[in-house]
């Protein structure tokens, strides 16, 4: 069996993270401010940049154990499949660009449609700023997104070539948190996901809510009809935000918020409601 080493490319592209955060930081203080947002969630904030930071480190290290397990389980069904593909064959890697790009959809739209997953996925909305250090605030609570990759090792996708082209999006999606960059050559907007896109999942405007879920590729929303253009001024932020840069009230507020709403359910379809349904649901 041919393995090759698995290595987190994140964990090398986090010295590139901090230059390009430091270059927009200075762009706002030396060049003129042309941000789409109009002025709400410009720039940086420290104390939002702080939170953001930090919950980007906690998210590196909580990530240093829980990628073993991700490895063991895509090694458990990669041993099993059928077919072992070849990395060195070209077509597996854009066979897996492809179907990686395809399951990143799936998993971002049931985070934000599902509450239980959502209350995983809401850190990173969380900012009512929008900036590359954005990007950054990532979940302390990542171990459900583990079964939307699964099966591409089942198909036969070396382990490895998974974790992989899962840094890749994630190194291109870092790049989507700026309001540096308008909207790009119509041919590249229809296509790959861009800031102008990206823009529009951050807002809470109601023409914006649960749009552009994709990660490289826009495509999938235009297929699935989650696709949103940027029109108006984004706001960005949830519909009720959490005003606090508590890292650890920030990392589980909709957890708590779920239990507190448990309590009063008062019968099995509540309880399912609260769990399952998507945020913001009630019993009618």
């Amino acid at each position: 069996m041919d393995w090759s080493p698995t290595v987190d490319v994140i964990l090398y592209a986090v010295p590139f993270f901090v230059v390009f955060i430091v270059l927009e930081l200075l762009s706002y203080r030396y060049l003129p401010d042309d941000s789409p947002s109009g002025g709400a969630g410009r720039g940086y904030e420290t104390r939002d940049t702080a939170t953001s930071l930090t919950m980007g480190i906690g998210s590196v290290v909580i990530n240093l154990g829980w990628k073993l397990v991700v490895l063991a389980a895509y090694t458990g069904l990669y041993v099993i499949a059928p077919v072992h593909l070849s990395a060195g064959n070209p077509l597996t890697w854009i066979a897996l660009f492809l179907l990686e790009d395809l399951a990143y959809y799936w998993y971002h739209r049931t985070h934000h449609t599902v509450r239980m997953l959502w209350a995983s996925h809401v850190v990173h909305h969380s900012s009512r700023h929008y900036n590359l250090s954005t990007a950054l605030r990532q979940s302390w609570t990542p171990f459900s997104a583990l079964p939307f990759w699964l099966p591409l090792a089942f198909i036969g996708f070396p382990p490895w070539m998974i974790l992989a082209q899962q840094s890749i999006s994630l190194i291109y999606q870092f790049f989507l948190h700026t309001e540096r960059v308008g909207k790009l050559w119509a041919p590249i907007e229809f296509v790959f996901n861009t800031p102008s896109h990206h823009r529009v999942h951050h807002g809470s405007n109601t023409e914006y809510l649960d749009k552009n879920y994709g990660g490289i590729l826009i495509i999938w929303d235009r297929i699935f009809g989650s696709f949103q253009p940027e029109g108006a001024a984004v706001v960005y932020g949830l519909t009720k935000n959490i005003d606090t840069y508590n890292p650890l009230r920030v990392a589980t507020h909709e957890f708590a918020a779920i239990g507190r709403d448990l309590v009063t359910a008062r019968s099995a379809r509540e309880v399912t409601g609260y769990l399952f349904k998507h945020p913001g649901w009630e019993p009618g």
